[in-house]
């Protein structure tokens, strides 16, 4: 008897300190759970972060639209709502009958509840249907549609990130939903006591090194150049130079993120100008020719070249663009004219180890590491494969496949100074209400390549090529640029296709203390003659200006002065007019297009301004009394 009271007596404490632990430490968590058996949540989406330019433009933004949300032990004539919200809805009056009267708590009524238009919302609200509810939806939404679509990305009908940064940063961007919670009996019937509103906390921020100014004029650019051209691709790359900041990029095909849904994942998918590898032509000598003058193996004013219009490496012959070759000609101008044989002689005086370790140094063959997903790593030869005629045709880029991405973040190392930078495009995270800056990224250095002084000598050089040589079509006038054409054959099968190239032009300013480099790639444009400085230098022409008047960059001083070459237009200096009379105005301003404003005979205002350079035939505006 003793033991069994013992016993006893052990049970009952056991229990009491039970029951004093439920009640006294555990309360909070079972009163919770006890909650939860009769609160029902009617969910509340939470914003997505927004994305945006480096000065602030909104480049993905949120749209409130509602979804419909239904808890069938509430409805009481499931036959009549259902008939009633398949019409609203235009679907089948079985589907609806199953989100009706599913067993469940509550139904979201997915997809054709989704995302609603006001219209269809207020038809909906007008019915006052029991257990039928009108819940808060977040819908993504990209003000500038086509916009850098790749790189931003899309999400999908549940605000999950698919591509692009939308799904790099989709656990920034994504917040955390809320709720309105309603207490209901066993069977689902409302209680009339209060709700609690649960806030949905929105996503972080997400800022760019985008320059929206500058996107506007590549995406401008490069539809005039589909347009016009009709070409199988198109891309476009600028960025900062002295950072890695990527201040514009895009490509030809793209899509709408708004309306993903009428797209290919092919289409969707394929960012260009981080992912497309091709044969980079001459753009690529700028590798080479860094190379060699870090090397001491040339003197680009001193040392000359004879180019007969080819050159014979082993058993193979390799020509030069213009037939009967250029004649006798200092290195300089072996840069200006682009001239193949005289590349393969620098590549043949740095040997194979030497070219490839700083192919290797300027970042080729392998992924730049941007914060994007999808970048491509390119081909480079093995060393062991390469022999003579390898080494001849990398000298001037031919063998060899890159990205563009790779060629703008090599050239940059090149004249800003010599060091290579890696690449990004997100500025910053931030939080969403105070602003507060959650992560910020800073210019990462990788490594140096060349010295000042040789970066000074490709600078020269390279703004030579816009004054006198190949990319002349790129020179802007009282500015100092800096640049080099690509004309690249395409291969398809192993074999080059003839009459389809890719032609490619990367320029910067100012030559002297570069602050934007800017790369156009065009692929097969279709009649137009195929050389990369007769079709895309005026486009990256085009995008130069635009980033001189977004980047607030002055005037040069001691630039190149461009030489007149048949058939480009002749420049002309606009004379001072003003206080002249209008005959003696249209006598100084022979030459140009004279347009007259007014009426009497005094010239009281010019423009443009006197001191102006225009080509020959543009016009000028005179105003008189």
């Amino acid at each position: 008897m003793k033991i069994t009271l013992c016993i006893i007596l052990f049970i009952f404490i056991v229990i009491i300190l039970r029951v004093f632990y439920i009640q006294v430490f555990d309360y909070q968590n079972l009163n919770q759970k006890a909650s939860d058996l009769w609160s029902r949540n009617l969910p509340i989406q939470a914003d997505r972060g927004l994305i945006y330019d480096r000065n602030g433009v909104i480049l993905a933004d949120n749209a409130t639209t509602t979804s419909l949300v239904v808890i069938p032990n509430q409805v009481k004539n499931k036959k009549e709502t259902a008939t009633k919200l398949a019409e609203i809805l235009n679907v089948s009056y079985d589907a609806m009958y199953k989100h009706v009267s599913k067993k469940t708590s509550i139904e979201r009524v997915h997809p054709e509840g989704r995302k609603l238009s006001y219209e269809v919302a207020d038809k909906i609200k007008a019915l006052k249907l029991d257990g039928v509810y009108l819940v808060k939806e977040s819908k993504r939404v990209y003000p500038f549609d086509t916009y850098m679509s790749h790189t931003l990305g899309y999400v999908g009908i549940d605000n999950q990130g698919l591509s692009g940064l939308e799904l790099t940063y989709d656990k920034y961007l994504t917040g955390e939903n809320g709720a309105i919670k309603y207490y209901s009996d066993a069977k689902g019937n409302k209680l009339s006591l209060s709700e609690v509103y649960q806030q949905p906390q929105d996503g972080m921020n997400i800022t760019l090194t985008i320059n929206n100014e500058i996107q506007t004029s590549l995406e401008r650019e490069l539809n005039n150049a589909v347009t016009k051209y009709n070409p199988d691709r198109a891309i476009g790359l600028v960025m900062d130079p002295n950072t890695g900041e990527i201040l514009a990029i895009s490509a030809r095909p793209n899509f709408s993120p708004n309306n993903y849904q009428d797209y290919t994942l092919e289409e969707i998918n394929r960012n260009l100008p981080i992912w497309a590898t091709y044969e980079p032509g001459s753009t690529f000598k700028i590798v080479t020719l860094a190379a060699a003058l870090e090397e001491g193996k040339v003197n680009l004013n001193k040392d000359t070249f004879y180019d007969r219009g080819s050159i014979k490496v082993e058993n193979a012959t390799i020509h030069c663009w213009k037939h009967g070759g250029h004649g006798k000609e200092t290195f300089m101008q072996v840069v200006e004219n682009s001239c193949n044989p005289g590349f393969v002689v620098l590549g043949q005086k740095l040997g194979k180890n030497k070219l490839f370790d700083y192919i290797d140094k300027f970042g080729f063959g392998k992924k730049t590491g941007i914060d994007l997903n999808g970048e491509g790593t390119g081909i480079i030869f093995d060393r062991s494969k390469v022999g003579p005629v390898e080494l001849a045709t990398t000298a001037f880029g031919q063998g060899v496949s890159v990205t563009p991405l790779q060629q703008v973040t090599a050239v940059s190392a090149a004249i800003n100074g010599g060091t290579l930078y890696k690449p990004y495009i997100v500025k910053s995270i931030n939080e969403p209400e105070t602003n507060t800056v959650i992560k910020e990224t800073k210019p990462e250095k990788v490594r140096n390549v060349i010295s000042e002084e040789t970066s000074k000598k490709v600078r020269e050089a390279l703004e030579n090529v816009v004054a006198n040589g190949s990319g002349r079509t790129s020179y802007i006038d009282g500015y100092r640029v800096g640049g080099k054409t690509g004309t690249a054959q395409k291969v398809e099968n192993g074999r080059y296709l003839s009459n389809n190239y890719i032609l490619s032009f990367i320029g910067f300013l100012p030559a002297d203390n570069p602050e934007v480099v800017v790369y156009i790639a065009i692929d097969n444009p279709k009649g137009t003659v195929q050389y990369g400085g007769t079709t895309v230098g005026p486009i990256s022409k085009a995008v130069l200006k635009d980033c001189i008047k977004a980047l607030d960059i002055p005037r040069s001083e001691g630039g190149k002065e461009k030489k007149y070459k048949w058939p480009d237009p002749k420049t002309l200096t606009v004379p001072n007019v003003v206080d002249s009379t209008l005959e003696d105005a249209k006598k100084e301003l022979e030459g140009f297009n004279v347009v007259v404003e007014g009426s009497g005979d005094k010239v009281t205002y010019q423009s443009p301004e006197a001191g102006t350079k225009l080509d020959e035939g543009k016009t000028v505006k005179i105003f008189i009394e």
